[in-house]
């Protein structure tokens, strides 16, 4: 699993609201401790089948990640593949 701690979004809004949900329902929770990534299963190095939640479209993808080292993720969601889009996370520290 993963939990959205801060971005540039919650450091100018500390009370910025995922307001592009596609759940209206939702669109009141906060962004800070939202949960982003949830049903991984593999490791300890790679991880597939999970769910990722892009809060900016309000989108839910298929995912994978990859830890390319102690401090970095490569992220990857796909809606249908090859129509991914992948980024690069690294640990705040």
């Amino acid at each position: 699993c993963g939990t959205l701690v801060t971005s540039d979004h919650i450091r100018t809004d500390g009370n910025a609201r995922d307001e592009r949900n596609r759940d209206a329902a939702q669109r009141n929770r906060t962004l800070r401790n939202l949960p982003m990534l949830t049903g991984f299963t593999g490791g300890p190095t790679e991880w597939r089948n999970g769910s990722v939640y892009n809060p900016a479209d309000g989108g839910t993808y298929r995912g994978t990640i990859t830890m390319t080292n102690d401090n970095t993720l490569r992220l990857r969601g796909c809606i249908v593949a090859p129509l991914c889009k992948t980024q690069t996370w690294t640990r705040i520290q």
